[in-house]
């Protein structure tokens, strides 16, 4: 019987269960399990050979987000995060949208930018048209660095260039277009745009600076679309998201916080896999700024039905072999838990849970607030700093009635209850 991601009450068992039901519907093994329970599952050899002078490894709490159902395939979700609500938050919103058949999902090709900068040159244009003759040269020195991806269809596959004015004069841009395949790409990008550099300044008669990848990455976007009933989510929460969309969209310090909480979900679930976070960050928001100025990654409408329908659109770069990916067993069981086949199914999944995160958020926000999801979680953490101590108890307990609008005697109930 196949298992689904939908499970009723997952969040009342206690961690043996939880990891005997991850077991069973990802098939791990022991192993895998034991890296689970080991909290971090990162040795010092390993974290030594990752970063210099380590010391250590600090871990965040690693989750799973069920319920969600993407192209039709059930997926657990692993997310690692330190902020209270957000796995909760996702799941509720995945477990809505299966009413309506789940998220559907797409991603472009790994192609990935790499740039060459190109300056000293007096006639800059001249010289990228010089650089577009020699197309076949420049992507067959990139491609004898790859032979790998060159012999799986992969590699440097078109080549670009751009005249940019600036303030210290014209310079010349040559893009390299390379498809990475199943990983983020960055060392083989910077590899290939290095190794064609003695060329271009052959062919050009200019000086290269630069030789980098671009984090912007634009011709490898996500995407993901969704349907809530109105039924399910009420038709004042369905108008009140539309107008909390459409003050995002007209203000850059709500959009702001918009897409902070769109970015929730992406990054727990990079932090889980292994990618490069501040990539994925910088590339979201330099894509919601494409237009001229900042803008959500999400759209939101409703249908002739009266549902709601969501949207996401966003570069990611991310990848399922090479990187910490391959390296960091934890990153590896959860992808393993993920099941997925490819970084472009990576990229899917991770575009629904940013879009269900979303979702959750707005929701929140135009019905209850956004406090009270958090009071619970919150408290909890708060409880187990107080301990014992009934003094430190009393002190916490004004405080948090105080942020939460509650009474100093419901605080203290919260609290007594968590520490149980």
């Amino acid at each position: 019987m196949q298992l689904k991601s939908t499970v009723p009450k997952f969040y009342e068992m206690n961690l043996d269960q939880r990891l005997k039901f991850v077991k069973n519907f990802a098939k791990l093994n022991s192993s895998d399990v034991k890296t689970l329970k080991n909290l971090g599952g990162l040795s010092f050899s390993t974290a030594n050979s990752m970063v210099e002078n380590a010391i250590g490894a600090i871990s965040f709490p690693l989750g799973i987000a069920t319920n969600f159902l993407i192209n039709g395939k059930d997926y657990l979700v692993p997310m690692a995060i330190e902020e209270p609500s957000v796995i909760a938050a996702a799941s509720k919103a995945a477990k809505i949208a299966r009413e309506k058949g789940g998220f559907v999902a797409s991603a472009d090709k790994s192609l990935m930018i790499g740039q060459i900068q190109v300056i000293g040159l007096i006639e800059p244009f001249s010289a990228g048209q010089k650089i577009l003759n020699a197309k076949a040269r420049i992507l067959k020195a990139a491609n004898e660095k790859s032979r790998t991806l060159a012999k799986a269809g992969a590699g440097a596959k078109d080549i670009s260039f751009r005249v940019l004015g600036t303030e210290l004069g014209n310079m010349l841009i040559v893009e390299l277009i390379i498809d990475v395949k199943d990983a983020m790409g960055a060392n083989i990008v910077n590899t290939m745009c290095e190794a064609v550099a003695p060329l271009v300044e052959e062919i050009t008669g200019g000086r290269v600076l630069l030789r980098i990848l671009s984090n912007y990455a634009t011709k490898r976007l996500a995407r993901a679309r969704v349907s809530f009933s109105k039924e399910e989510l009420g038709k004042d929460v369905v108008d009140g998201i539309l107008l909390a969309h459409a003050f995002a969209s007209s203000d850059q310090y709500r959009c702001t916080t918009h897409n902070k909480g769109t970015t929730n979900g992406i990054i727990a679930v990079a932090n889980a896999t292994g990618q490069d976070t501040r990539a994925i960050e910088a590339g979201a928001h330099s894509y919601a700024s494409r237009n001229g100025r900042y803008m959500s990654l999400t759209e939101w409408s409703k249908n002739k039905d009266g549902d709601l329908v969501g949207s996401i659109e966003l570069p990611l770069a991310v990848g399922i072999v090479g990187g910490i990916a391959s390296v960091h067993p934890l990153a590896k069981v959860c992808l393993k838990i993920l099941r997925v086949k490819s970084a472009r199914e990576l990229a899917s999944v991770m575009a629904s849970v940013g879009l269900a995160q979303n979702l959750a958020a707005l929701r929140a926000l135009v019905s209850e607030g956004i406090q009270k999801g958090h009071m619970r979680l919150h408290a909890r953490n708060i409880a187990m700093i107080a301990g014992a101590n009934g003094k430190l108890i009393e002190v916490v307990a004004k405080k948090i009635a105080g942020e939460h609008n509650v009474t100093v005697q419901r605080a203290k109930e919260v609290l007594k209850k968590l520490k149980q």
